[in-house]
């Protein structure tokens, strides 16, 4: 039998509701530092309007994350939602455009912080500081996940003790010197031609204020029970107060042509703090902005080690990503996003703009993806136990303005001389989703190989002969594992759909298909008629066909893993009932097939 990796020991600590919120919220909330200024380039005095209109949008999609999560419990995000209802296939897609998301964020974030450290240490070199953020956030999350939490918590009170003090200085200001400016600003022309048109643009951009909404998903394994919708919950009351209100100060303290210029795009609460409280206010509101954006690299590392870790479990990425350190890291994992990180910080020259088109598209592309596999959850597990239902109409509207801002972003066009959203997108995602690609039909490319070689190789036989070995040795390791589907006695039809998927999404010439009978139950009639009919269908791959006798639950699971040496995550079921005494996470990873 191949050499396997067993499944992940998760770390005993489990992250609650204040931890699990902060490392998130620190992702989502710092949008305030950006969004407003972008919301009120596009649409003028009807940005904190489009603000709003995102707020809820988030409302929606509270319900659409919390059934998804609530009833596969794993990490993953819109990856898990899409392979447990899909197919590998159209999960890694999905994966490859949250592995951009995170990985633009990461950049974004922390050159922007050190952009906003410049306004303070004006000789400081920004690209080797943004390295420097990168490294060290890279070594606290492969300190540990309980370590990060700790300092996320930090940050993120900080950073709402930040924005209290300002909107509070802001509020004091307009008391004492009216709302003039901000009638005025309302009474103005609209730039971009329409209201409806500046609306539009508005919102598309507007959008990238919920960035950060789906790392929640990404490592629920590590939060406590109940923790996760709570975490929707708090991100979409920070996201739906803060960022409307700071447009409306805004648009209340400075000409609309001032807000829209360039200089107070990156800066816009600097400004604010500097205009209502004076310069110390803005000194605070720069030390903000560095840590929250720091917040959002370390929310990146630890949402995309959630997500590797699973691809890895299942075989996409190599198996070497799921070796951990003594304090339960994947360091390797976190290793490989540093050096893409850096490399695509190298290549941009800290250009933060050419990221923006992978950074948007990215992850309102993932928000959809998500809410459709909510639609496949429904339709393909609908027996499956939730705490939470997402209405149909609820989930239609979600995708429809989702769908709305990334085609806005797409059509919107870019500032200066820089390329379009859609061309820097599809420059990162094309190479991505290649060695993804690659890497679910590894087998076939090496059976490709193997052809090759003999084709063009022949006169150098002893060559060929160690080249050929290697390969075909490397094809019979990967099918060799073996695989598990645990069957209640589901007639022929359900167990043919269960060989369509092994054949089509795994890797292997092997499978036991287990019944377990309690005490005074029987076999059905014909099952050894059908699977004797299934080894005639699917000649390629082994059916070995168990019957234990004992109750089905997490202990026989573990106890048939050891004994068979197969992980609990190459064992299938089908989707249970209400009646079925366990959830799904207590079964260690038991993946659901039909």
């Amino acid at each position: 039998m191949a050499k396997t990796i067993e499944p992940i020991q998760k770390p005993h600590t489990k992250l609650g509701q204040l931890a699990s919120t902060a490392i998130c919220g620190n992702d989502i909330s710092s949008s305030v530092l950006y969004v407003s200024a972008l919301s009120i380039y596009w649409a003028g005095q009807y940005a904190w309007i489009t603000l709003l209109i995102v707020g809820v949008v988030l409302f929606l999609f509270r319900n659409i994350y919390s059934e998804v999560v609530g009833a596969i419990p794993l990490n993953g995000g819109a990856y898990n939602a899409l392979l447990n209802t899909t197919s590998k296939s159209m999960a890694s897609f999905a994966a490859t455009l949250t592995i951009l998301s995170y990985m633009a964020t990461a950049v974004i974030s922390a050159n922007e912080a050190m952009h906003y450290l410049g306004h303070l240490l004006p000789q400081m070199p920004v690209i080797i500081a943004t390295i420097v953020l990168l490294c060290l956030f890279a070594a606290l999350t492969i300190g540990g996940i309980t370590e990060s939490a700790k300092v996320a918590i930090g940050i993120f009170f900080f950073h709402l003790i930040s924005l209290v003090v300002l909107f509070g200085a802001v509020g004091w200001y307009l008391m004492t010197h009216g709302f003039d400016q901000f009638i005025t600003n309302q009474n103005a022309p609209v730039r971009e031609g329409s209201i409806m048109t500046a609306i539009f643009l508005g919102f598309a951009a507007s959008m990238l204020g919920v960035s950060g909404f789906e790392s929640s998903a990404n490592f629920v394994e590590e939060q406590e029970r109940g923790v996760f919708p709570k975490t929707l919950r708090n991100m979409w009351g920070i996201v739906s107060v803060i960022n409307p209100l700071t447009a409306i100060f805004a648009l209340a303290l400075f000409a609309l042509p001032v807000l829209q210029s360039d200089s107070f795009q990156n800066t816009l609460l600097i400004h604010m703090g500097e205009e209502a409280g004076g310069k110390w206010l803005s000194v605070l509101i720069a030390i903000d902005a560095v840590l929250v954006l720091s917040g959002a690299v370390l929310t990146s590392f630890v949402g995309v080690t959630g997500l590797l870790e699973r691809m890895a479990l299942d075989r996409i990425l190599p198996q070497m990503f799921l070796k951990r350190n003594k304090r339960g890291s994947s360091y390797l994992i976190i290793i490989a996003f540093l050096i893409l990180s850096i490399s695509v910080l190298l290549i941009t020259g800290g250009n933060v703009t050419l990221l923006a088109g992978v950074y948007t598209i990215s992850f309102l592309s993932v928000m959809a993806l998500f809410a459709i596999g909510n639609i496949f959850l429904k339709v393909k597990r609908g027996q499956l136990p939730r705490p939470v239902q997402a209405s149909w109409i609820s989930i239609l509207i979600a995708i429809t303005a989702v769908c709305i801002a990334l085609y806005g972003n797409v059509i919107m066009p870019p500032k200066g001389d820089s390329p379009s959203n859609l061309t820097v997108f599809m420059q990162y995602f094309i190479p991505f989703i290649i060695f993804i690609a690659v890497m679910l039909n590894r087998t076939a490319l090496l059976r490709l190989t193997f052809r090759v070689i003999q084709a063009f190789f022949k006169p150098i036989q002893r060559f060929v002969y160690k080249v050929n070995s290697g390969i075909i040795a490397l094809i019979e390791r990967i099918n060799s594992q073996e695989f598990v589907f645990f069957t209640k006695g589901e007639n022929i039809a359900t167990l043919n759909r269960v060989m369509l998927y092994i054949k089509n999404n795994e890797h292997t010439r092997k499978i036991k298909i287990v019944t377990v009978l309690k005490e005074g139950d029987e076999l059905p009639e014909d099952i050894y008629k059908e699977i004797d009919f299934l080894d005639r269908e699917y000649p390629e791959i082994d059916i070995e066909f168990i019957v234990k006798k004992g109750a089905f639950g997490p202990d026989l699971i573990k106890e048939l893993s050891n004994e068979w040496g197969i992980p609990i995550n190459f064992m299938f079921i089908g989707s249970p009932t209400n009646k079925f005494p366990y959830r799904i996470e207590e079964l260690g990873g038991v993946r659901l097939i039909i």
